[in-house]
């Protein structure tokens, strides 16, 4: 859990930041959404050699395998939310004279919110797949080593039980982000 809260966290922060940059830009939407599209469709796995060989060790490297496969969807909701900020709200901004700080934080992060929290949803979900996926290979601790190892052993009950274990944590994880952006949204939904 630790692993996909640093890997989440960060995607999370540089998710929304970068989605944000691109959102109030056509042309970086336009340069750089076809670039998305590519690297989102990358499984989780093939990012895993590349970061073993990277980092050296496999801590870091699940951490950098969590955030590279949960950050696109992010960065993809974010900047189609940012992209749907209606106009009526930026003519009010400029008639307010609205700088761009306050532009930020009073209009386009509350606009863009559930667009933003849709893409968290969808992230942390890639995160809890990643971070399994990356034990069964990476070893020695965590969730997917274990179903590796009772695999190896062939306890296949204690597989039942760990894909249990892993689709109650799941759907916990969802919930969570999804209390956390009905309260930051007052419950309005992504159209």
């Amino acid at each position: 859990m630790q692993r996909v809260a640093i890997g989440f966290g960060l995607a999370s922060v540089a998710g929304v930041l970068l989605g944000v940059i691109v959102g109030q830009s056509r042309w970086a939407m336009r340069g750089l959404d076809p670039l998305f599209q590519i690297l989102r469709t990358v499984p989780p796995l093939a990012w895993l050699p590349i970061s073993l060989a990277a980092f050296r060790d496999s801590y870091p490297s699940a951490i950098f395998v969590i955030f590279i496969t949960s950050i696109w969807p992010i960065i993809i909701n974010t900047a189609v939310g940012v992209r749907n900020i209606p106009q009526d709200y930026r003519n009010v901004a400029a008639v307010l004279r609205l700088n761009q700080f306050e532009f930020f934080w009073k209009i386009m992060i509350p606009s863009a919110a559930p667009y933003i929290f849709t893409g968290l949803r969808i992230g942390v979900g890639l995160s809890w797949l990643a971070i399994v996926a990356a034990e069964m290979l990476t070893g020695g601790v965590g969730i997917g080593f274990f179903i590796w190892d009772a695999w190896n052993s062939s306890r296949l009950s204690d597989i039942f039980v760990a894909l249990a274990y892993i689709g109650v944590t799941g759907f916990v994880l969802d919930r969570i982000v999804a209390a956390i952006g009905s309260i930051a949204t007052r419950g309005a939904q992504a159209s």
